[in-house]
């Protein structure tokens, strides 16, 4: 494992009140996609602008491959950290053809046609060089914005929130296409973002940030199979937090100074498991790829859980201890 950026004791405060972002170490490996991920106000942004020398830290260091971007004694400016930038509204120049927007700030103008032919063919837009930016697509002119970056040949790529301004269907449409275009190029690239879908699709490592701390880090099998946390878990899909009345009925001992929960889709319906009981299906809702019901296992309790076919009636509840999560 190759190291591209070290992180350390990295701090950073807007007002005299508590730091909006302070991360102890955290390691970006080269090659490789690490998204960042978490909800407005846990830092991400912060630490984006950090990374790109857009914002000084109060305290702390950042190196890439031995080149200081700063500590206590030094500040790269941002032009010199060969970094590129992607921001969710494509920052494209709007009275420059596509041409010209990819050309501009190229190091090797003698070459630039060349360059950004192979530019617009890895971004899928061949035949555009002539036309604006308003001529295009919003998923065009981010693959433009994309290229745009490329085009510095930058050690590192960041993209803030690349998937924000569109709408669904285009906006998996181009998350295809970049997860295409960053393995072809083997950069590597923080993703910030607050949608955990699209950090599982693109990433290859997942940061977790609240509250201005990384709560955890690792590959989407790690964070999904062994959550240190209830917040974690509840990330990648719903759960249901069971206390300890509630699993009486499923006969199960427990510590009561534990959390214990359970996916949606780790409930075991009418076969033998482990711990399980019984309820009645109040209602079955069809979602698009699966039901969500709700079971009401007593008149204290009610259950909430999918399942792949239409439940009713009566039906049996269960799960095998290996599903339970437990904090």
């Amino acid at each position: 494992m190759e190291i591209l950026l070290n992180i350390k004791d990295l701090q950073k405060s807007y007002t005299k009140g508590s730091p909006v972002l302070k991360i102890d170490e955290l390691s970006i490996e080269k090659g490789k996609t690490t998204a960042v991920v978490g909800e407005s106000g846990s830092g991400k942004t912060t630490l984006m602008r950090l990374i790109a020398g857009l914002e000084s830290p109060d305290k702390g260091s950042i190196v890439s491959e031995g080149k200081i971007y700063t500590n206590e004694r030094v500040l790269l400016s941002p032009n010199k950290r060969h970094i590129g930038m992607v921001f969710q509204d494509h920052a494209l120049f709007p009275h420059l053809t596509i041409f010209k927007n990819l050309a501009y700030g190229l190091p090797d103008q003698d070459n630039s046609k060349e360059v950004i032919k192979e530019l617009l063919n890895l971004v899928a837009l061949d035949g555009f060089e002539n036309r604006y930016p308003h001529e295009l697509s919003g998923g065009q002119q981010q693959r433009v914005a994309l290229a745009r970056a490329l085009a510095q040949k930058p050690n590192i790529l960041i993209l803030d929130e690349p998937f924000s301004n569109l709408d669904s269907s285009l906006k998996l449409q181009l998350r295809d296409e970049i997860f295409t275009i960053l393995k072809k190029t083997n950069i590597t690239t923080l993703f910030i973002t607050h949608d955990m879908d699209d950090a599982i699709y693109i990433a290859d490592e997942i940061v977790v940030l609240k509250d201005g701390k990384i709560i955890q880090k690792g590959d989407i099998d790690a964070l999904y199979k062994k959550p240190n946390s209830l917040y974690i878990a509840s990330l990648f899909s719903k759960v249901n937090v069971l206390n300890f009345n509630h699993l009486e009925f499923f006969k199960l001992t427990v510590q009561k100074d534990k959390v214990y929960a359970i996916r949606h889709q780790d409930f075991i319906i009418n076969e033998d498991t482990e711990y399980q009981t019984t309820g009645a299906v109040l209602k079955s809702i069809y979602q698009g790829t699966h039901y969500l019901n709700s079971i009401k296992i007593s008149d204290q309790y009610i259950l909430k859980l999918s399942s792949q076919q239409k439940l009713e009636g009566i039906v049996k509840i269960g799960f095998f201890e290996s599903d339970l999560l437990i904090f």
